[in-house]
Formats: C-alpha cells, structure tokens, sequence
C-alpha cells in the first residue's frame, strides 16, 4: 500500500503545533543579550539573579556568546556588556535603509539651530524605535540610545507618525492600543488622542508635554520618502525650563523645516 506524503522539514510522527517549538539555549542567550542591552554592564551574579537562571548555565551562555565577540567583560567588578559583534550585527537592520545615513547632516543642523538634542525614530510593531540621535552640549539632556522604544502615543515622535495614519488606521490603533499611562499628563484615552492627532495635522508638529518623563518635553515631525509614505519622524527633545511654551512654536516650525529637508533627501516631492 502506498505510504502518505509526508510534508518536508517536519519529522515523522510530528503533530500540527499550536506554537512554533522553542530552542533553549537560543532563547537564553537571546535573554543573555537583551538583559545586557539593557543594563550598563552586568556582573556574573547579577544576571543570572536578573534571568533567574543559576550562575552555572549564565557562565556557560557568557562563555559561548565571548568566542563569537557577542559579549565582553572588563572592569574590576567583572561586568559583562554587549560585544562589538551583536553591534555589527545589529547593524544590520540600519543598513536597509539610508535614511539613518541621509538625515544625519538634517539632525545636526536642526540640534544647532535649536540647541537641542535631536531624534529620528521608526515606527515598529506598536512602538516607536529610536534609529539615531544627535546630542545637545547642555548638561541636562535627553538621551535616546539607538535601540530605545517609546509607545507610540507618550512620545513627540509617535504621535507625528500616528498623525501621519490614515483615518481607517488610526482608529484601528484607538481600539487596539494599549494607552499606558506614564505621567498625569499622558493621553490615556481614544478621543483626547483622536483630538491631538487632529491638532497636529493642523499645526504640522507634534508634541510631548512631559507626557513619558516629567520634566522634559519633545517637538516632532513626520519624514516622508518619494513615495508619499511616512518613514519616519525627526523631533527635539530636553528640559521644560528650556523649552517653555514661548518657545514650542519656534522649535515646532525648525522641526518642521528639518522633517520636509529630510523627505527632499529621500525623494520626497513637498
């Protein structure tokens, strides 16, 4: 009798899974990494404590990920830190696209012009993705490391790219979101947020109030590419006793300009 087709790649015997399987020692070095991506620096001990592995499996995934130059330790405490080959591999991702590279000079002329630390974010998966920043000379600063991620709804950026939605989108995003709540002043419901949206089409620039961190506010903008699709978005960013009211228009109207010189770069006909 003729035996059943078999589909390849999946061994004989093997049910239909609800869940794709999970390899462990990928997910722990992946859990090694993320862990260290967002500390500065980890001793041995305190990882495994952060992962809640034992110190003999963290040794070993360390071990593993040093003689691939994923992680490195230095430092008289031993602190382990993410290594020159997770950048690289990281780096990866930004080389997709040119926009990081094209808009680098726009954020260096928009951080002198406005003495503010400037922004460029992406949106991904719900949050918005913060792809490269160019930092103010002031002591007091926002800091935005590559790699940060910020609700699209508490953050100058994600509002300037949720404004760049279609309206089918965004209520679709008013209904599904999860609208956190990080200050007193956070937009925490769909209406006060589908009010804001509409006052930013108007105006051209977003802002965030002290809205993720009391204290300092942002002033965005949406990128465009040739096509006429929101990319990215460009803001400012720093301290409320240097960005008072007075002061948001003018910094609104620089963001603004730098946002249309960053879409001319990527074809963007405005």
């Amino acid at each position: 009798m003729q035996q059943p087709i078999r589909r390849r790649g999946r061994p004989r015997g093997t049910k239909t899974l609800q869940q794709p399987p999970t390899i462990q020692a990928l997910d722990r070095a992946i859990d090694v990494l993320e862990a260290l991506a967002s500390h500065q620096g980890m001793t041995l001990s305190e990882l495994a404590a952060h992962l809640e592995q034992s110190i003999a499996t963290m040794h070993r995934v360390l071990a593993a990920l040093e003689r691939r130059n994923y992680v490195e330790s230095s430092g008289e405490r031993q602190e382990w830190f993410v290594g020159a080959e997770a950048f690289r591999l990281g780096s990866a991702f930004l080389r997709r696209t040119n926009i990081v590279e094209s808009t680098r000079s726009v954020m260096r002329d928009l951080m002198a012009s406005s003495g503010e630390t400037s922004n460029l974010g992406i949106e991904r998966d719900g949050d918005v993705l913060f792809v490269s920043q160019v930092e103010t000379h002031e002591s007091i600063r926002a800091f935005f490391p590559p790699g940060t991620r910020a609700p699209l709804h508490a953050s100058g950026i994600g509002k300037a790219l949720l404004s760049a939605f279609d309206d089918e989108r965004l209520e679709v995003f008013l209904r599904t979101a999860a609208l956190a709540g990080f200050t007193e002043r956070t937009i925490t419901t769909a209406s006060e947020l589908r009010d804001a949206v509409k006052q930013i089409r108007e105006r051209g620039y977003s802002l965030d109030d002290e809205e993720r961190i009391i204290g300092m506010r942002c002033v965005g903008a949406t990128i465009f590419n040739g096509y006429g699709d929101a990319v990215a978005g460009i803001s400012v960013s720093g301290p409320t006793i240097r960005m008072p009211d007075a002061r948001v228009l003018e910094l609104g109207s620089w963001v603004v300009k730098a946002a249309a010189e960053a879409s001319r770069t990527l074809g963007a006909r405005l």
